[in-house]
């Protein structure tokens, strides 16, 4: 099989020490290509130097997560707009609002959303499109008006570690959007609903991630001492994926991988 992570957070603290081992642990997994998630000001210019130093392995993406919405500046816009640039950023975000924790006022969320989604649209109109990362946790509501204000504006758009209910669910696709499933599919506490909602997901519209370090899957087996999740357990949620989905594996993996690398441009 060859896999595909949308969304790898491959500059968080805990991949300092072994990196290296890490993307080969990856590579012997069958993941042949990443996209490291940018979501705030510090991380997304890291993620861009990863994916320089591993061309053809590694993208990137530039974003400010609605956590870090408090630092979305002026001189923070500028920034998400250099970034991309760079043709080793290929998607806008990670972006959207998560009231779930509110670590940033819910204003300055819609804020930070709205000149993010600006940034798309600009790009959009200059003939320059590239894809949005969003992240959406219960604000379904407040998200989903937003991105009506900017419909037609924008390129393709994924909803990332994908988490919530039918509704959300149904909205989404049928606004012809993405989505990206993780290990969150393989947590009995909280997951278990995905199980039969994976089914209606059109395979042209499903993409896989492990948003490593987080959301180790619950049902591996043996689990890291350190309980970090990484990139080489993605064969691991394909698996639990395609049998909920009623599917040989290796058909999800291969739909899976020909869907993300028309959906961020990525070459074969």
């Amino acid at each position: 099989m060859q896999l595909i992570d949308i969304g790898a957070n491959l500059t968080h603290e805990s991949f300092e020490r072994d990196l290296d081992a890490v993307l080969e642990r990856a590579r012997a997994a069958g993941v042949v290509q990443m996209v490291v998630t940018g979501a705030d000001r510090a991380h997304s210019p890291r993620a861009l130097e990863l994916a320089r130093r591993h061309p053809g392995f590694l993208y990137a993406t530039a974003g400010v997560h609605p956590h870090h919405a408090v630092e979305y500046t002026d001189e923070c816009d500028a920034e998400m707009r250099a970034l991309q640039e760079h043709p080793e950023v290929v998607a806008v975000g990670e972006c959207g609002l998560d009231y779930n924790r509110d670590f940033s006022p819910r204003p300055a969320q819609r804020r930070a959303f709205e000149r993010q989604l600006q940034i798309a649209a600009d790009l959009h109109a200059a003939g320059r499109s590239k894809p949005l990362f969003l992240h959406q946790r219960d604000a379904h509501d407040d998200f989903l008006s937003m991105m009506r204000n900017f419909d037609g504006q924008h390129g393709p758009a994924v909803v990332h570690c994908f988490t919530a209910e039918r509704r959300e669910l149904f909205d989404y696709l049928d606004r012809d959007w993405y989505i990206g499933i993780t290990g969150w599919l393989c947590d009995e506490r909280r997951g278990a609903h995905l199980r039969e909602l994976v089914r209606h997901i059109p395979h042209e519209r499903l993409m896989i991630e492990t948003d490593s370090p987080y959301l180790l899957p619950r049902t591996l087996r043996p689990m890291p001492k350190d309980r970090r999740n990484e990139p080489a357990f993605l064969a691991h949620i394909v698996e639990e994926l395609a049998r909920d989905r009623g599917e040989d594996v290796t058909l999800t993996a291969a739909r899976a991988t020909a869907t993300t690398r028309t959906f961020f441009g990525l070459p074969g």
